[in-house]
């Protein structure tokens, strides 16, 4: 939800780098990367009391921020499309787009900057969208029963979404066994909304502290999609063991209803990718949070991945022990994250 995510050691990304269907969006003229609407700027704060950082860069516009250039497409909800330096356009790019969290705190923003840059470095389009403005001013996605439309507006962020995949498409070469969405909090549960609903577009998604549908007759894959849960075993917003956002989010939220556990909204995603075994653990462990240590050492962060599931799907959890709501953004979680996404594409 709308929380303050520690930066850890961005500005060395780009060094460790260098080691169902809905109608298309309006597309507009080329532009500058810096020619967003006005209705692109979001407000910034939290609901929790961690500060805003005054100055961060609009949302919508990742190609402002990290210097390259880009179009933009989206109608009265205007996205800027950071496209690659040296892209051919006649050749098929990945496509990932990040979905914010509740309230779209610009520490949130300056942190996922690195997933801009090493998307650049990869060769990989990127889009930072931006959900709708509530009556108390905070910007949202409607993913779920259980997250986030507490003015029940009844936005559908799920085809406008979409429409800026086939907008895109529309403007330059994609390709279409790698388009990719990763979300953050009220974003994770976004993205678990757009493998649901379009997982003839979708390869693959990574939730980051987020969660499916509680019901899943709610959710109706037509086909796999590859699934990472990256969630801290301590989140207090999100609670792994579920439950509801009641009392966090502001007036109207206790109309929500509970999110399902993590396990939960995985071993939904391993029946509707036919894997035959639900999450077994793995002897293996990543280190992707600098400010998390355990007792067996650096590598806080346990894996366990499905097995035998459908060609296109896979589900996967990282589980950052000790860790909270907001983790840490290191190079190596950001690296680890695209190198998943990349690995798992549509089947050919």
């Amino acid at each position: 939800m709308r929380v303050s995510i520690r930066v850890a050691v961005i500005a060395g990304c780009v060094l460790l780098v260098g080691c169902s269907a809905a109608p298309a969006l309006p597309v507009t003229s080329a532009v500058s990367p810096s020619s967003v609407g006005p209705s692109a700027t979001p407000p910034v704060g939290s609901p929790f009391g961690a500060p805003s950082v005054a100055g961060s860069p609009r949302p919508s516009s990742a190609a402002t921020s990290t210097g390259i250039g880009g179009f933009t497409v989206g109608g009265d909800r205007p996205v800027t499309i950071q496209v690659p330096p040296g892209l051919d356009p006649q050749k098929p790019a990945p496509l990932l787009m990040f979905l914010h969290g509740f309230g779209i705190p610009s520490s949130e923003h300056e942190a996922f900057q690195a997933l801009a840059q090493v998307a650049a470095a990869r060769g990989v389009l990127y889009l930072q969208p931006v959900g709708t403005v509530n009556p108390q001013g905070d910007s949202f996605w409607n993913a779920t029963d259980a997250c986030c439309d507490i003015g029940h507006s009844g936005v559908d962020d799920s085809s406008y979404l979409a429409g800026l995949i086939e907008a895109i498409r529309a403007r330059v070469a994609v390709d279409p066994r790698r388009i990719f969405v990763v979300g953050h909090s009220n974003g994770g549960f976004m993205s678990y909304r757009m493998a649901c609903d379009h997982s003839d577009v979708i390869a693959a998604i990574v939730s980051l502290a987020g969660a499916s549908f509680a019901d899943r007759a709610d959710c109706q894959p037509s086909e796999p999609v590859a699934i990472l849960e990256i969630h801290g075993s301590d989140d207090d917003v999100v609670d792994v063991v579920g439950g509801s956002l009641s009392g966090l989010l502001g007036p109207g939220d206790d109309t929500l209803a509970d999110f399902p556990p993590t396990h939960g909204s995985l071993a939904a995603w391993a029946t509707y990718d036919g894997c035959t075994s639900q999450l077994p653990p793995r002897p293996a462990a990543l280190d992707l949070d600098p400010d998390l240590r355990i007792a067996t050492g650096a590598n806080e962060t346990t894996v366990t991945v499905s097995a035998g599931c459908a060609p296109g799907g896979h589900v996967e959890l990282w589980m950052l022990e000790g860790g909270g709501h907001d983790p840490s953004v290191s190079p190596a979680l950001v690296t680890a994250l695209i190198d998943f996404l990349l690995a798992h594409p549509k089947p050919a």
